[in-house]
């Protein structure tokens, strides 16, 4: 679209929109009956004319014409003048009342103070004073021991705690005292062992024969099965023993039972044994860690329920 073209089209629409609004102000400014004739000067129909002027009131009667007169527009009022009276005897002067006499002025009641005391009480304020320091001493203390306590009660918490810590040290270097002390033992008892099982090898002697062929007696020239069996069984069980330190070289039954071939099935200790505990498990033990005791060539004295004594 040409912008030139369409300018001149726009300022003659607002040329005649300006001259419309300035004849609706020039019509809004005339009076309803000038419109009204206006209009009907034109002879257009009353449907066009958008103005109706409200017809004036019509009443019956004279009409009244009356002039409204201010408060200041109102005439003077007439003198009067008066008739003189005969013979009469002209009033005397009258003499203006006295002016009022002025109220007097109120004054100001001043109180009076009551006298002061002719010897203050110095006593009382002495007393007053010397009060007001007892209550802050009094305080004061108070507060010193309550801190004091307070300290107390802290430092014997400290304490508490510092010999339960002591107590918990104590125990552990106990236990670690007593770990060292089995580990000692157990060590000792390992050796003891390791030698128990290197003389029960050879028993310092060269060439020994098997366990089953090994027998030990007392140098007599009639040996028979039992007593061989016997001893089979003393050196089969023997390399097994771990002997403790204290035990004693006295004998020990021990009542095993065993299956044919055999294979051990119990071991108990006789309650006539003369060791402690720890020795008589120990013995028990050795049993039964042989799992198998000698039985071929001696089925004829083999025993299911066999009392074995036991020679350390």
């Amino acid at each position: 679209m040409d912008e030139s073209k369409g300018t001149p089209k726009a300022v003659i629409l607002s040329a005649i929109l300006h001259v419309g609004i300035v004849a609706f102000l020039f019509l809004a400014t005339l009076p309803c009956s000038s419109f009204e004739n206006f209009v009907n000067a034109l002879g257009l129909p009353a449907w066009m004319n958008p103005i109706t002027c409200t017809p004036p009131l019509n009443l019956q009667g004279q009409v009244i014409q009356a002039v409204f007169i201010g408060p200041t527009g109102s005439p003077p009022p007439k003198t009067v003048k008066t008739k003189p009276v005969p013979d009469a005897v002209p009033p005397p002067p009258t003499t203006p009342p006295p002016p009022p006499t002025p109220p007097k002025p109120d004054e100001p009641k001043i109180k009076t103070l009551p006298p002061p005391p002719e010897h203050p009480d110095v006593v009382d304020q002495e007393k007053v004073v010397e009060d007001a320091l007892q209550k802050a001493d009094d305080a004061k203390k108070l507060q010193e021991e309550k801190e004091q306590q307070r300290q107390s009660e802290i430092d014997a918490q400290a304490v508490k705690k510092k010999q339960e810590e002591q107590k918990k040290v104590d125990e552990l270097f106990r236990k670690m005292d007593a770990a060292a002390n089995q580990t000692k033992s157990l060590s000792k008892q390992a050796e003891q062992q390791k030698q128990d099982l290197a003389n029960a090898s050879d028993q310092s002697q060269p060439d020994l024969p098997k366990a089953d062929q090994l027998q030990s007696g007392n140098n007599s020239d009639h040996t028979d099965l039992s007593s061989a069996y016997a001893a089979a069984i003393q050196n089969a069980v023997t390399p097994n023993w771990l002997r403790p330190d204290n035990i004693t070289a006295a004998p020990c039954e021990v009542n095993i039972v065993q299956s044919p071939g055999g294979d051990v099935l119990s071991a108990n200790v006789d309650p006539s044994c003369p060791y402690d505990d720890a020795g008589r498990r120990s013995v028990e033990n050795a049993v039964l860690r042989t799992k198998t005791l000698p039985y071929k060539g001696f089925e004829k004295v083999f025993q299911r329920n066999l009392t074995f004594t036991f020679r350390p």
